[in-house]
């Protein structure tokens, strides 16, 4: 009996640290949480409903980016790349940056242009790139989904779920390429002319809140606000997935759902030391070019994160 009452002593005392019965009250259309390693579900709404996923579809095209590897291969812009508005760096044709430089630089960011860039040097073409990005979405068991561009641009035929896109992120959750770059909070790029600008990650979740490690923001007008973020604390790491939200509530709400999964209580505050500790850029690849951020209207059917 005195073991037994040990025991419940134990299970009383990590009480605070087990998932409350209920998960926070969020906006958004398609959610899903799970954990990081096992994929296990610890809450869905609406999981499987096709709809688009704006920019967080370049989850995908990064994995497919970073298993290529040869991270110091020289890409040169191509005319092509740039028609991608509202969101692009501006990289003008002919120049080069190496493969690890756009790829920090489309998580940090999410140039529309650079992930055209990318997705024509690691398939040859854009067409030839979304073939890849299907193959890949399905080895994953992402079989609800359907890729058309490398960006997220809107496109006829081009869907995915809020599940399947679980499955896209804990698989780059896990690359060891991708982890770091996605925690990258600012990001000096340096320009092939050698002027640099400072690039802001677009995932004012993880910018925010020391418990976030990242992953990618979107945006369309039929996709509306969409966030995969990703968490960790005490040896838990979990994914959130919210698709269909407002601009007044994705972020907010995603570090709801991180801190309920995770196990930490709502009022969590980020501690000083991380919020000013020393940025450093975790790029598998030199410095990269800098860049001009163009924003779109707020009518715009584009992503603008």
């Amino acid at each position: 009996m005195k073991v037994l009452r040990l025991i419940a002593l134990f299970l009383f005392s990590c009480a605070p640290l087990l998932l409350s019965a209920q998960p926070p009250d969020v906006k958004g259309v398609s959610i899903i949480v799970i954990d990081a390693v096992s994929g296990e579900v610890l809450y869905q709404r609406n999981p499987d409903e096709k709809r688009p996923v704006g920019s967080t579809q370049k989850l995908l095209t990064s994995l497919i980016v970073a298993e290529k590897g040869d991270l110091n291969k020289e890409v040169v812009i191509d005319p092509i790349d740039e028609h991608a508005e509202p969101t692009t760096l501006q990289l003008k044709p002919g120049t080069s940056y190496t493969r690890g430089t756009l790829l920090t630089a489309l998580l940090v960011k999410s140039p529309n242009d650079v992930a055209r860039a990318l997705g024509r040097d690691a398939g040859g073409t854009l067409e030839d790139f979304a073939q890849l990005m299907n193959a890949k979405a399905a080895s994953l068991g992402a079989n609800s989904s359907h890729f058309v561009n490398p960006n997220g641009l809107p496109a006829d035929d081009q869907y995915s779920t809020a599940s399947d896109m679980s499955r896209i992120a804990r698989a780059a959750y896990a690359n060891a390429t991708l982890r770091p770059i996605m925690a990258t909070k600012y990001l000096p790029f340096r320009y092939a002319d050698g002027h640099v600008h400072m690039l802001r990650n677009t995932n004012q979740t993880m910018r925010d809140n020391w418990f976030c490690t990242g992953m990618k923001t979107g945006y369309t007008d039929k996709a509306k606000h969409c966030l995969v973020s990703s968490g960790s604390y005490n040896g838990k790491d979990v994914i959130t997935v919210i698709l269909g939200s407002t601009k007044e509530r994705i972020f907010t709400d995603s570090a709801r759902m991180l801190k309920w999964a995770l196990g930490l209580p709502q009022n969590t505050k980020s501690p000083t030391i991380r919020a000013t500790r020393k940025i450093r850029n975790p790029s598998p690849s030199p410095t990269p070019r800098s860049t001009h951020h163009k924003r779109s209207s707020s009518n715009s059917n584009h992503p603008t994160s």
